[in-house]
Formats: C-alpha cells, structure tokens, sequence
C-alpha cells in the first residue's frame, strides 16, 4: 500500500525568494561601502585654487628663493623646487605681484597702450660667469666714450661709443645708494634700463623704464628691497 505524507510541499518559487533577499541586501550594503571609499579618496586638489601657495620656494644656482606665486610671469615656471632661471615683475613703487591681466580687445587696444608701471626681474643660474661687478669694472670702459661727464644729482651718465656692441646705450651709475644700469635711449619705443647684481649662484636682472631715473634713489632701493625679500634662508 502506497503511503502519502499529509506535510504540505513549499513551492520552489518560495524557496529561491528567500536565497535572492539576502543577496540584494549584500549588494546594497556593498555598494554602499563602496561609495563610501570613493567619496573619501576622491581628490579634492586643484591645478590653481583658493588653497594655492602665497610663495614657492625655488632654488636657482642653488641659492634659495622664496618667490610671490602671483608675480611669476610664466605658468611653467610656478613650481618649487630647482630652477634654471625664473621671470617675475611687480608693480612699482608698491612692488606688490601684478593682479591678473587684463582682457585687450580690438576696441580697447589703444587704451591699453599705457605707461609702464612695472619692474621686470629675471633670476638665472650664472654657472661661474663673469660677475656683474667686474664686468662693469674691466668690460664696459673698454666701449665708453671718453669725455668726462658730470654727475647729476649724484648720478653720473656716461654714453657708448656707436662703433660698439654698446652703441645704442648709455651707462649711468651711483655710489650711494649704489647703483649701476645699462639703458637704451629713447627712440620708437621708450628706452629701458638693466642693473644686474650676484647673489649666491644666481644673477638677479632689473629691467625698469630709463625715465624712472628721475628719482633714481627710490629705483635702487625698491632693487635692493626685493633682493631681501625674495632671498630665502641663508644654508
């Protein structure tokens, strides 16, 4: 005799909803988690931010500088670290860091055209050349022109000879404040004026309009000021 158990069967159906709950509630806890991780690792740096460095320490010829970010001219250039050479101006007389440029169009072109404000500073490694001061000592009276010239307010002006590589210029110089500078004269454009000076192992470069010369103590210490302030930590 065949013998039927009286036990209700479950339904397949019934027995695979219960495996598949668990696994869904796996896989949202898991995608949570997930989420998770990724909201805390996810990068929240960025190439120019609010959070970007006042200053960059840059070493140039291996001396230490300590360089306004918003004063370097070119974006290649704003890094720390070894260096080159580095480009930098500020305005003057504050010699605070540029604001960002101005937008020119065909319209505003010629309003533009203004006045230099400016002074221009490149730091470059000088790999034992000749130093500044010795080359105005022994290079330069080789091309000057020998008439005697007189001091103007305690700055003497004497030109190049025009059969010179120099010809176009003209050499001023001071003892107190010391002062020494090399400049174009004024034709097309305005003419402008280079003092160079050494500092460790790097040539400091000023580049400035020659009509400052007018008030030629106030350039040499705006010069002699933004040597201190960029120099870092003497090693």
């Amino acid at each position: 005799m065949t013998v039927f158990s009286a036990a209700p069967i479950r339904p397949p159906r019934t027995r695979t909803r219960g495996h598949v709950v668990p696994i869904v509630l796996g896989g949202i806890a898991a995608a949570c988690a997930v989420a998770l991780v990724a909201y805390l690792l996810w990068p929240t740096w960025r190439t120019r931010g609010a959070n970007a460095p006042d200053k960059l320490p840059v070493s140039i010829g291996g001396t230490l500088f300590n360089l306004p970010t918003a004063a370097i001219r070119m974006k290649i250039q704003r890094h720390s670290g070894p260096q080159e050479r580095i480009d930098l101006d500020f305005l003057y007389p504050s010699l605070e860091p540029p604001g960002a440029p101005k937008h020119v169009t065909a319209d505003t072109v010629e309003t533009a055209l203004q006045s230099i404000d400016r002074i221009f500073l490149s730091i470059a490694a000088h790999h034992d050349a000749l130093a500044p001061e010795q080359r105005t000592a022994t290079i330069y009276p080789r091309y000057l022109d020998q008439a005697a010239t007189t001091p103007v307010d305690g700055l003497t002006m004497r030109m190049f000879r025009t059969d010179t590589p120099y010809g176009s210029e003209d050499l001023y110089s001071a003892a107190s404040p010391a002062l020494t500078a090399r400049c174009t004269r004024d034709a097309a454009t305005p003419g402008m004026c280079l003092s160079e000076r050494r500092v460790g192992g790097a040539d400091l470069t000023f580049r400035f309009p020659r009509s400052w010369l007018s008030q030629w103590r106030d350039v040499a210490d705006a010069m002699d000021r933004l040597t201190a302030q960029l120099r870092g930590p003497k090693s």
